[in-house]
């Protein structure tokens, strides 16, 4: 009996080892995948290559069979199947040299935790990707390498960089700073054991996982760099962004085995859902695969709904538009070649890969085979986002009752100006002269009740009255534009009218604070005689705000205020098709739609003297920036459900694309919501204990400018606790203010009674018990 338990022991452990720790889901895959012709010569290529620069035998990273038996070469065969031989190569050899740093760091850096030792590699890495080259070449600028990593980069760049544009040079400069560098934020993680939150994930993972990196690299390989007029642009950044996430997502799909199991590792997106959300790790994959299907589905959707208006504006000559379309193909290439390559890698867990989900009956296998993944019809029917697709513009508007407000994270207050009374006097009186009680929408009753001077009173307890009066106006300012914009052009569908009324509005903020600029677009009034509320508040509001300002600082602050003034035209374009928006695209741009860029814009000018400008770029200023900013624009969510649900038939709140994402209820999207908020809080403080010390030390700052970043630091505090203790006191978000307002609005803007201060709005736990997605 003894030796027969012994036996089932170890047949019992033989299967534990190996057990996947969970099953690969269904894999939504659009388009076929293609294979290179010239493989033999890239493999070949890249065995010669990686042993002439010391990668292999001797490296203790690499020998010959870990290279063989990753496969660098298939993977950039099938992610640029059309490129030539040397192209391939050239590629090839780029993503040897990406993995080997990424294993090499791991073994001398990750898991000896030497963090300066870490850095200082990195920062000598800089060295060998100069920007510009002396009459005598790029080589002359770099040192002597002095390990295999330096070696294949100075050999890399110069075989790259020469012959391209300075605005790529620098682009694809700065993806590759990005990706080594912040190799140094998960060696932070991993020294004190620290699983990041979602939506830091998300950010810092484009950073380090390289993928931004490699749709760089991806118009070196078609030979089309994307027009420098556009590369900024949303739609360009959209689809870098989703095509960053999808490659990282399935990635970590693949990977998680060997990083989470066998090395260790926190930077990996299943682990961060495990962690978040207290589920099982099969459950967390399995939601990852939907934000991986999601955020593929984005990429179509930028591509057919937001590309096109962008070429159109910018006039794009036809050799640009072609630029434009190569890249765009290959970052498809690019997504199911990697795909392909994941399913076949000896680097990755791809045993009993895409398992039958979700009733699907096994009688639709689909085809099988090299570039048949998207013809998978069970994929492409059930469980890979076909209902969720169906869901995004599925949303109506419904009767849902009060909002329930939480108990929120939050453990900063602020204190009240003490020139508030005045100032709630002032913003009515500036309401009225610019019209904005006259055009039925605001009246004065609705306007004392949202008390926005409050709000700022809390945003600047110092402040001089004349600078408490311009923020309650800006705040009273954008809230009203922001109420007109959806239901001036959202209901009727006027996109063109909404363009032409935003070209307006910019023409209200000149550089150089002179007249207008004359007639605006088509034909109307001159652009320098306001026409309506929103216009006269702007155009008075610049002057009092850009007239102290020096030129650099006008310049940062349009630019904010622009990015605001787009983002509602984004809003007008998903209400157009009745979309609710992909859950990773829709946080990002309620960054912007909450007017986080003029907070960003106004906190950053005040400290230009003192604080390098570099400095506002480095990981843990915009952590810090991105967590407040999630927090109290999600918390306005939480506050305006009834409103914009109920009332408004509104698509554009976390709540809602909570709810249409997993397919759940109220108290869940509810749930989750708040626990995304105190993460974020908590990064906050994180950050702020942590990460500034250390950006501190790396950056070299002295004693002026670290107290003027902490001085930053007590201002976004003060910023995130002021528009909390708002929330709780406007009468803009109670059921019985929203009744009277839709039952008082009048026409001709007349000024209906003032009505009772109501109760609170009902309260519920902090923090429910975990439940299922629906």
């Amino acid at each position: 009996m003894s030796a027969e338990r012994t036996t089932q022991q170890q047949l019992q452990q033989q299967q534990r080892e190996h057990q996947q720790p969970f099953e690969l889901p269904e894999f939504y895959v659009p388009h076929p995948a293609r294979l290179n012709p010239h493989l033999d010569e890239a493999r070949a290529h890249a065995r010669a290559w990686a042993g002439a620069l010391g990668m292999l035998e001797g490296s203790g990273v690499w020998d010959l069979a870990d290279l063989e038996a990753h496969d660098y070469a298939l993977l950039c065969a099938y992610t640029h199947p059309e490129c030539d031989g040397p192209m391939l190569s050239l590629v090839t050899d780029w993503y040897v040299w990406v993995f080997f740093f990424d294993d090499w760091f791991l073994e001398v850096f990750k898991r000896s935790g030497n963090r300066t030792a870490g850095r200082e590699a990195l920062e000598r890495l800089a060295l060998f990707m100069p920007e510009a080259a002396p009459a005598d070449g790029l080589a002359a600028v770099m040192p002597e390498p002095t390990n295999p990593v330096e070696a294949g980069l100075a050999d890399l760049w110069i075989r790259t960089v020469p012959g391209h544009s300075a605005d790529w040079t620098a682009r694809f400069s700065l993806s590759t700073r990005n990706l080594l560098m912040e190799s140094l934020w998960e060696l932070d993680n991993i020294t004190i054991g620290r699983v990041s939150n979602p939506v830091e994930y998300v950010e810092q993972r484009r950073k380090v996982g390289g993928a931004p990196w490699s749709a760089s690299l991806i118009e070196h390989a078609v030979g089309a760099e994307v027009p420098a007029a556009v590369a900024a642009e949303r739609p360009l950044r959209v689809l870098r962004d989703c095509f960053a996430d999808s490659v990282h997502f399935r990635n970590d799909l693949f990977s998680y085995e060997r990083e989470v199991g066998k090395e260790g590792e926190l930077s990996n997106g299943v682990l961060v859902l495990e962690k978040f959300f207290g589920c099982t790790t099969q459950e967390a994959a399995d939601q990852l695969n939907h934000l991986l299907t999601s955020r593929l589905q984005q990429f179509e959707h930028t591509f057919f709904a937001e590309l096109p208006p962008l070429i159109a504006r910018a006039g794009l000559d036809p050799a640009q538009v072609m630029a434009v379309l190569a890249y765009a193909r290959g970052l498809q290439d690019w997504q199911s070649g990697g795909h392909e390559w994941h399913m076949r890698s000896s680097r990755y867990m791809n045993k009993r890969a895409g398992r039958d989900g979700q009733g699907m009956p096994q009688w639709l296998p689909g085809p099988s085979g090299l570039g048949t993944s998207s013809a998978n019809i069970r994929a492409l029917l059930g469980i890979t986002g076909g209902d969720r697709r169906a869901r995004q513009h599925g949303h109506t508007r419904r009767a849902v009752g009060p909002s329930v407000i939480p108990e929120f994270y939050l453990p900063y207050t602020a204190p009240l100006n003490p020139h508030l009374e005045g100032a709630r006097e002032r913003l009515i009186e500036w309401n009225r002269r610019m019209g904005m009680l006259d055009e039925g929408m605001w009246w004065e009753d609705k306007a004392v009740g949202y008390d926005f001077a409050h709000c700022s009173a809390g945003i600047g307890p110092k402040a001089s009255a004349e600078a408490l009066d311009i923020s309650a106006c800006w705040l009273s300012w954008g809230t009203y534009a922001d109420d007109l914009y959806p239901l001036r052009f959202g209901t009727v569908r006027d996109l063109a009218g909404a363009a032409v009324q935003t070209a307006r509005l910019r023409s209200f903020m000149p550089l150089d604070l002179g007249p207008g600029p004359g007639p605006g677009p088509g034909p109307g009034p001159s652009a320098s005689a306001p026409v309506n509320a929103m216009e006269r508040g702007l155009a008075d509001l610049w002057r009092r705000t850009a007239a102290p300002m020096s030129a650099l600082q006008r310049r940062m602050f349009r630019t904010a205020v622009e990015r605001v003034l787009d983002s509602w035209l984004w809003e007008l374009e998903n209400q157009a098709a009745n979309r609710v928006p992909d859950p990773v695209d829709y946080l990002e741009m309620r960054r912007v739609t909450f007017g986080s860029p003029m907070t960003i814009s106004l906190g950053r000018m005040a400290h230009l003297d003192v604080v390098p400008p570099q400095v506002y770029d480095s990981a843990a200023v915009q952590s810090l920036e991105a967590a407040a900013f999630d927090c109290s624009a999600l918390m306005n969510d939480v506050y305006s459900y009834q409103k914009e649900v109920e009332y408004e038939g509104e698509l554009h709140n976390m709540l809602v694309v909570t709810e249409t994402f997993f397919g759940c209820d109220y108290p869940t999207a509810l749930r989750i919501v708040n626990d995304l908020m105190t993460s974020r809080m908590r990064q906050f403080e994180h950050v702020l204990e942590r990460e500034f010390p250390v950006m501190y030390e790396d950056y070299g700052l002295d004693a002026a400018a670290r107290a003027a970043l902490d001085r930053y630091a007590e201002e976004l505090k003060l910023w995130m606790a002021a528009i909390a203790t708002w929330h709780e006191e406007t009468r803009r978000y109670r059921e019985e203010d929203l009744k009277r307002h839709h039952a008082d609005r009048r026409a001709d803007g007349a000024r209906p009674g003032a009505g009772r201060r109501p109760g609170a709005l009902p309260r519920a736990p902090h923090r429910a018990s975990w439940t299922s997605w629906a």
